[in-house]
């Protein structure tokens, strides 16, 4: 079965009632664990910005602190498995400014809590990658905002 188009189920669900529409979106919670945690960002965390930033900045250093260091193994395993929570908070923020804080943040915290990026290629690599997203998050950004964000990641 091929998916419809975003515009067809945007044209349907305009027509729906908002009965409707709360079942259809409990039916979309229930099937997927990201699918809720969006709704639950959307009807909760997305008014309280700052709030959120710190609970996702808190979970990021709390991860960090559990990362086995016993191995490199572990420690990219450990690093890939944040980057993914990071990109998921990223996602339903659909903010560059929240994008390049969080990003700063990890950076800063692989910084930190030593991890030996310097041992991998492969970490290396992945915080190469970060430092060159942080850079496209702040080109689009007020040159205001840029300043500030950049002090911080010199921090």
């Amino acid at each position: 079965m091929k998916p419809h188009s975003i515009n067809d189920i945007k044209k349907d669900l305009e027509k729906k009632n908002s009965e409707e529409l709360v079942i259809y979106c409990l039916r979309l919670a229930k099937y997927k664990k990201e699918n809720k945690e969006l709704l639950g960002f959307l009807l909760f965390d997305h008014d309280e910005i700052p709030e959120f930033l710190e609970n996702v900045k808190q979970e990021i250093e709390n991860l960090f602190r559990e990362i086995n260091k016993t191995n490199i193994y572990y420690i990219k395993k450990s690093i890939r498995k944040i980057l993914k929570e990071l990109n998921k908070n990223i996602r339903f923020s659909m903010s560059k400014q929240i994008e390049a804080e969080l990003l700063i943040h990890f950076c800063n915290c692989i910084n930190s809590f030593s991890i030996p990026i310097k041992q991998s290629q492969q970490l290396s690599n992945l915080y190469e990658a970060q430092l060159k997203r942080i850079e496209n998050s702040l080109s689009e950004l007020h040159p205001d905002l840029q300043y500030d964000l950049k002090r911080q990641f010199l921090k």
